[in-house]
C-alpha cells in the first residue's frame, strides 16, 4: 500500500481511483465495512482503491479543549489500513487553514483534480468541508456536478441483541471503562497499545514476576486501571518465530501498594524471565479485564494476588 502525506504526491500514473474519507480511529468494523466497499469496487471496476485520512485529527485542531484521546496511533492505523487491500493512503495535515474549506472546494481538490475519483463510498453520518456542513446529500449533488458516483454505506455494526453500533465513540467508552470484551468485538481483534520497553523500578524482577514497562509516549489509548489478561507482541521478530507473540498478564495503573503516582502499562510475559526486552518496541494486546488496581496491605497478600491473576490469565488464553 503506497503511503501518500499529500494529494500531491499521489503518481498521475495512479489512474482513476474508487476513493473515500474518515478518520478511520481504530479502524473498527464500522469502518471497515465502508473501506471493503472501497476494495471490492475498485477491483470489480478495475481502479485504484484510496482513503483519505487525517492527522492530527480535526478535533484535536479545532477545539483542543474537548479532542478526543487517540484510540490507535498513526502507525498503526495506517497499517491496519494496509492489511485491507488498499492500493494507497493519503494522510493530510489537517490544519485551521484547510478547515476553512468549502465542501465544494474540499471534493474538487480531493476526489476531482487530487484522485480523478469515478466513485466516492460514505459511510452515512460522513461530514466534511466548513463546520462539518457537507453531507452524503452535499457529496451525491456534487457527484452529479462533477461526474462522479456516489455510494452511501448504510447503517452498519448493529448486534441482533443490545443494537450496539460499532463507532469510534462506543470504541473509546469501552477501553475507557476496561470493556474489552466489548472493545474487541468492535474492533473484531484486541484492543493495542504499542511503545519501546524502557526501565521501570525493576520490583516485578524482585517479585518473581518480570515486566516488560512500556514508555510513557506509546501509542495507542489506555484502557482503565487494573489487571488484564492479553498477550505481548514483538514486531521486529519473524511472523512465525514462537516468540513473536506472547501470552501475558497486564497491569495498567500507579501501584498503589507502593504508593507510586505514576501511571505505566508493564506486561509479564507468562513463564518467561530470560527476556530482554529493554530498547524493544512492543504491541501489549489487551484481551479481558481481570480485576481494579487494588492496594495490598503487605507484598505476601500482593504476591498471592499476583499468582491467581497469573493462573487465570493462563486458563483464559488457553
Amino acid at each position: 500500500m503506497h503511503r501518500w502525506t499529500s494529494l500531491d504526491q499521489v503518481p498521475p500514473d495512479l489512474g482513476p481511483t474508487v476513493a473515500t474519507l474518515g478518520n478511520f480511529d481504530g479502524v473498527h468494523r464500522g469502518h471497515r465495512a465502508v473501506l471493503e466497499t472501497v476494495v471490492g469496487t475498485a477491483r470489480e471496476r478495475g481502479l485504484a482503491s484510496v482513503a483519505v485520512t487525517f492527522d492530527p485529527h480535526p478535533v484535536a485542531v479545532l477545539h483542543p479543549e474537548r479532542a478526543p484521546q487517540e484510540i490507535t496511533g498513526l502507525d498503526h492505523r495506517l497499517d491496519l489500513l494496509a492489511g485491507l487491500g488498499l492500493d494507497g493512503v493519503v494522510v493530510v495535515e489537517f490544519t485551521r487553514e484547510y478547515a476553512l474549506l468549502t465542501p465544494e472546494d474540499f471534493v474538487v481538490q480531493t476526489f476531482v483534480d487530487g484522485l480523478r475519483s469515478q466513485v466516492v463510498v460514505l459511510g452515512q453520518d460522513s461530514r466534511f468541508g466548513l463546520h462539518n456542513s457537507g453531507d452524503v446529500g452535499t457529496m451525491r449533488e456534487l457527484g452529479r456536478r462533477y461526474g462522479f458516483e456516489v455510494l452511501v454505506q448504510g447503517t452498519v455494526g448493529e448486534q441482533a441483541q443490545g443494537r450496539r453500533t460499532w463507532s469510534s465513540t462506543a470504541l473509546r467508552e469501552a477501553i475507557q471503562t476496561g470493556d474489552m470484551e466489548t472493545a474487541t468485538e468492535i474492533l473484531d481483534r484486541p484492543h493495542r497499545v504499542s511503545g519501546e520497553v524502557v526501565h521501570g523500578h525493576h520490583r516485578g524482577r524482585d517479585l518473581g514476576y518480570p515486566t516488560a514497562n512500556l514508555s510513557t509516549d506509546s501509542e495507542g489509548m489506555v484502557p482503565a486501571d487494573g489487571v488484564y489478561a492479553g498477550w505481548l507482541e514483538r514486531p521486529s521478530l519473524p511472523a512465525d518465530d514462537p516468540d513473536r507473540r506472547l501470552p501475558a498478564a497486564i497491569s495498567v495503573g500507579s501501584n498503589p501498594t507502593f504508593d507510586d503516582v505514576e501511571r505505566t502499562v508493564e506486561a509479564y510475559v507468562l513463564d518467561r524471565d530470560d527476556l530482554d526486552l529493554y530498547g524493544e518496541t512492543v504491541a501489549v494486546d489487551f484481551a479481558l479485564r481481570l480485576r481494579g488496581n487494588d492496594r495490598f496491605e503487605t507484598v505476601d497478600d500482593l504476591l498471592a494476588q499476583i499468582a491467581l491473576d497469573v493462573e487465570r490469565t493462563r486458563s483464559l488464553l488457553g
